[in-house]
């Protein structure tokens, strides 16, 4: 075993977790699509974990391709913001437009919340979504963990890259459905006719974080 590997393996599980926990867009919009579309506890982590693979696995696929190649780090990181500002768009324009939805629905509901049922299997919101985290980069991994590890064996590479993204992942769901069992015990009826909207108003705001505040 190579002498750094159990400090790189440290690293990227305490990487792994802090910026999952800073980064709010990493498990706002599933709490809030959970919430909103009456999500189960299975489906809810079906969908995070699905979204925490988009997340890391399109990181993963750019930092194995940059060392294959022998890609400077700095242009990897250069590809990594431009992803980031294209999430952060994404994120925006989705929980907009899913804002306004959410308004129109209100005003005229078509579905008694009291009878809510869990949203079909075939909607595209949890597509949407893991089309968003696909974009959405991981930025401390190629530089700080995939090149460093990538120096000491392709066994450190590995181990260090499935460490983060476990953590990573894990972190996700424990915030997710911990949030989600929290607010399902807090839930307002009389917000209930208005979800859809805070739904989206969250992720929007999500968004823009991303975007213009660099969260």
């Amino acid at each position: 075993m190579h002498p750094e590997l159990p400090l790189l393996l440290m690293t990227a599980a305490t990487i792994g977790v802090l910026h999952t926990i800073f980064g709010p867009d990493h498990y706002l919009p599933f709490i809030a699509m959970a919430r909103a579309r009456n999500w189960s506890s299975r489906r809810t982590a079906v969908v995070t974990t699905l979204g925490g693979i988009a997340h890391v696995g399109s990181s993963v696929v750019i930092g194995l391709g940059g060392l294959y190649f022998g890609t400077n780090v700095l242009k990897l990181q250069a590809i990594e913001s431009s992803r980031g500002e294209i999430a952060g768009w994404l994120l925006l324009g989705f929980g907009v437009a899913y804002m306004i939805w959410g308004i129109r629905r209100a005003i005229r509901p078509r579905v008694s919340e009291k009878t809510k049922p869990e949203e079909s299997r075939g909607s595209l919101t949890p597509w949407i979504l893991f089309t968003v985290f696909v974009f959405g980069p991981c930025e401390p991994l190629i530089p700080v963990l995939m090149y460093p590890a990538a120096t000491a064996s392709l066994f450190s590479l590995i181990a260090v890259t499935t460490v983060f993204g476990l953590f990573t992942i894990g972190t996700m769901l424990t915030v997710v459905l911990a949030a989600n069992h929290g607010l399902s015990l807090a839930s307002v009826p009389r917000l209930a006719r208005y979800s859809h909207a805070l739904a989206g108003f969250a992720i929007a705001l999500c968004g823009a974080g991303v975007q213009f505040l660099g969260l």
